[in-house]
């Protein structure tokens, strides 16, 4: 059930790369946090000149203009090792399938409750899902 932006400066990427980007983070979230296949909730934003700022080496890592900002929303529950096992993971296969630099994959998790999900219909799907657990 995560909730993925990924932000990146508009003509970095194009709708092939966006594409790998994509399946890469869902194949990671798999494996990592095992999240169903078909779990999918991901938006792209492409920003301007203006409209993107970053700091090019803060704690020692040097960031280009290829840098990906991925924000993922999910449940709470993963592990310190699991979150690093991922981070290390999604930044390697993103350099191999893309190619692009490692030191440009900038992942924040951010934690949640089941109860702050509905998937449509005004409904909080997740509380019966976890009740079921």
């Amino acid at each position: 059930m995560p909730f993925i932006r990924v932000g990146y400066y508009e003509n970095q990427y194009d709708r092939n790369k966006l594409g790998k980007i994509s399946r890469t983070i869902g194949k990671a979230l798999v494996e990592y946090f095992n999240v169903p296949e078909d779990d999918v909730f991901q938006v792209f934003h492409s920003h301007k000149e203006g409209e993107f700022y970053y700091s090019s080496n803060y704690l020692g890592v040097e960031r280009s203009d290829g840098l990906l900002f991925i924000q993922i929303t999910l449940k709470s529950g993963r592990t310190t090792s699991q979150k690093k096992g991922f981070y290390r993971a999604l930044a390697e296969r993103l350099s191999n399938e893309l190619p692009m630099r490692k030191e440009d994959v900038f992942v924040v998790l951010v934690d949640n409750e089941f109860e702050d999900w509905s998937f449509g219909n005004g409904e909080a799907q997740m509380l019966q899902i976890g009740s079921d657990l």
